[in-house]
């Protein structure tokens, strides 16, 4: 205790002829192996915590090191600066204190925002592993949380400086009502935005359109201004987000079912089979371990067409997978095509029968 107590009285001893310099040298040596030792520290303790489950501590140690290091070396300099200032006094030194308090309060917004992004990855890496996330709510949650930590850093910068706050504020709603006349689009895509992750009718990955706009692809990524969906000929679609309060949305990728809904004729001349066909598909359907037999199945004649005896099928799949699905469809159609075949009947397609009566003979001068 005895040689710290020195050690601050000589610090903060007046320097006098080159006796500063020491001061300043010593200083620095100081701020050097802080950094040093609490990089390692930082370091160490990082390395022990990886293993934990606790996902908070490995997102404040990362967040930490860059700005605690920055902070150190800016309180370092700083003290510096003041010891040359009583050597040297000028007026460009009297903004060595506000300067400071002004790299403190960034460089703590700095280490809150860096802590939000490393816990939203780690949010994000451990709902992948366990197969529930939500992409579109974390970067929700994780933008509009980096808005208020910016705008509280802003008007503690400003209180700082000496404005007062509440007079920022007072302008500040004045100033919204003319930004809102003049940038009502802008306000109107940032509703749009903020409306999208409240209701969350579709999230990044998903494949959407909409039957009122020519609007079909997979959502690559959701802003505050627009949305970007990527059409399936790989093209880029930048959509306000206000167009998505004005229009249906139809999401295909939360259906829990795909629909198989087809209709096939067979010959006039296969009357007879139609109905030990139509039995056969239906056992078919019930007994395929892709169908969905707890959902709508239906195997019915239904019409008697132009050119043939017509029954549809109606059913669903158990996959929701659109290149699983088609596959699914084929061996279905394919199974169909082979029961019509084992029935001796045949699929029909569209005939034309023109019946030819025989030629009258040409009565002339009343002879044949």
């Amino acid at each position: 205790m005895e040689i710290l107590k020195a050690l601050i009285e000589w610090l903060t001893k007046p320097g006098t002829g080159s006796f500063w310099i020491y001061q300043v040298f010593f200083l620095v040596l100081i701020t050097l192996f802080s950094s040093y030792f609490s990089k390692k520290l930082l370091n160490r303790l990082h390395l022990q915590l990886t293993n934990t489950e606790n996902i908070w501590d490995d997102a404040i140690l990362v967040a930490l090191q860059k700005p605690l290091i920055s902070l150190i070396w800016l309180l370092g300099l700083s003290y510096c600066v003041e010891f040359a200032r009583k050597v040297a006094p000028a007026d460009i030194f009297s903004l060595v204190e506000p300067l400071r308090r002004l790299g403190v309060i960034i460089l703590l917004t700095w280490f809150v925002i860096r802590m939000i992004k490393n816990l939203e990855a780690a949010y994000i890496t451990r709902g992948e592993e366990a197969g529930e996330i939500d992409h579109t709510t974390v970067h929700a949650i994780s933008k509009l949380l980096n808005a208020s930590v910016l705008i509280t850093a802003c008007l503690v910068v400003l209180q700082s400086m000496g404005y007062s706050i509440s007079g920022v504020l007072a302008f500040g709603g004045i100033g919204g009502i003319a930004v809102g006349f003049a940038a009502k689009d802008l306000l109107a895509n940032f509703f749009g935005g903020l409306m999208i992750y409240l209701d969350r009718p579709f999230s990044v990955g998903d494949w959407v359109r909409s039957p009122d706009r020519e609007i079909e692809g997979t959502v690559t990524h959701i802003g505050w201004r627009t949305t970007l969906i990527t059409t399936f000929n790989k093209r880029p679609l930048y959509v306000p987000n206000s167009t998505f309060t004005n229009i249906s949305v139809e999401n295909p990728s939360r259906m829990t079912f795909r629909r198989i809904y087809e209709t096939i004729g067979v010959r006039y001349d296969d009357a007879d089979q139609v109905k030990e066909i139509v039995e056969r598909v239906k056992r078919m359907l019930q007994a395929h371990p892709e169908i969905a037999t707890d959902q709508t199945l239906i195997v019915n004649f239904n019409a008697f067409a132009p050119s043939s005896l017509d029954f549809f099928v109606y059913t669903f799949t158990k996959t929701t997978n659109w290149v699983k699905f088609h596959e699914v469809k084929q061996d279905v159609l394919l199974k169909i095509l082979t029961i019509i075949d084992e029935q001796g009947a045949e699929i029909a397609f569209p005939t034309s029968t023109l019946h030819l009566f025989p030629e009258k003979p040409l009565i002339q001068d009343g002879n044949q």
